[in-house]
């Protein structure tokens, strides 16, 4: 038998027998303790992640991706200027307000030239989940009320996720983050978690590492919130709009100059007075300032380590990241990859552009 905190035992019938304790468990967490069948409601249908993309794009969408310091946004932001279209941000940090500098968000400058959307629409103390995401980015992709009107879209970012949500049509449990839930659910330990997800769920259990908690504590609360398991609320529905995918690369070390480059130009641009003020108006503990680089100065902040020091860890640490979006890029079939270092690269992706356009016609 589980306990968890203080509270009545609860059978889910999805459970195969297993008796669940969940503290005080509220009447609005309540449907994974009922039968599947009683959750085939609207509510249900969207709490299943069964999302319809958009299909009213006959321009089509360009996705300009890549690891961080490729020099994504001056190529979109020259594209959609030739296009006469708008950039869609893909991008988990630049949708929250004030975190500018360490983001490296588009000036307002740049925002004046070319309109662009889904920058600045959180604030700080608050979570945009990816489905929030997806729901925004394909209303966006499908409005006819953006200022274009025969050119494609252009999705611009490296958060990957993002992009996948999109030009995959990524099925996304509309169940969002359970604070009490998941404070009872960690209570009884990783170890026990897992054990728990391995009885209700073995096909999420399957793709989840035992160590990895977040995920796993997902897959629990989608299930007990939803009364279905999470690998079953899964999948794709792709769009049916057309999609150029143009990814930006190059060889290691190039990126790492750049990354050099780009972090000396955030020191000298105020990024030590931008997360001073954060810190100062929003806490310490803040979840943002964790991330990179607002993290690396907060510690220089709290003379634990030197500017220099933190200057370092940004470099190391940002490198670190890159590699890793680069994996997850390249493992995208799709993409057309293209050398930052090309001294031609803006006429190269335009010319790509042009004939991405010619088929559509």
């Amino acid at each position: 038998m589980l306990r968890l905190l203080q509270g009545k035992i609860f059978k889910n019938s999805n459970t195969k027998g297993l008796n669940a304790t969940l503290g005080q468990f509220e009447e609005k967490f309540g449907k994974g303790m009922n039968p599947i069948k009683k959750n085939r409601g609207a509510e249900g249908q969207g709490s299943r992640g069964e999302n319809k993309p958009p299909t009213t794009n006959n321009e089509g969408l360009i996705v300009i991706c890549g690891a961080t310091a490729t020099g994504k946004s001056g190529i979109a932001l020259a594209l959609a200027q030739r296009l006469n279209t708008v950039i869609i941000s893909a991008d988990s940090r630049q949708v929250y307000r004030e975190f500018d500098i360490g983001t490296a968000k588009p000036t307002p400058a740049e925002r004046q030239l070319v309109p662009h959307y889904l920058i600045d629409i959180c604030n700080p103390t608050e979570t945009l989940t990816l489905a929030q995401y997806q729901d925004q980015a394909q209303g966006l992709i499908a409005s006819p009320l953006l200022p274009c009107s025969s050119a494609p879209l252009l999705l611009v970012g490296g958060t990957g996720l993002y992009i996948k949500a999109v030009v995959r049509g990524l099925k996304i449990p509309r169940v969002p983050p359970q604070p009490e839930l998941r404070s009872q659910l960690q209570s009884l330990g990783q170890t026990q978690l897992y054990a728990i997800l391995a009885l209700v769920n073995p096909a999420a259990a399957n793709k989840i590492h035992p160590n990895d908690q977040v995920r796993t504590l997902r897959a629990l609360e989608v299930f007990y919130v939803t009364g279905c398991p999470i690998s079953q609320q899964q999948g794709e529905n792709p769009p049916d709009y057309p999609i150029l995918q143009i990814g930006l690369d190059g060889e290691p070390e190039a990126i790492a100059r750049r990354i050099e480059r780009r972090t000396e130009k955030m020191l000298a641009a105020g990024l030590v007075k931008e997360v001073e003020t954060l810190a100062h108006k929003y806490g310490w503990e803040l979840p943002l300032l964790d991330t990179l680089g607002y993290r690396e100065i907060k510690q220089y902040l709290r003379h634990e380590v030197t500017l220099s020091q933190a200057q370092e860890l940004i470099i190391s640490h940002t490198r670190q990241f890159a590699k890793r979006q680069r994996t997850w890029f390249r493992a995208s079939p799709e993409m057309e990859w293209f050398d930052i270092d090309c001294p031609d690269l803006l006429e190269k992706i335009w010319q790509r552009v042009q004939v991405f356009r010619e088929h559509l016609n």
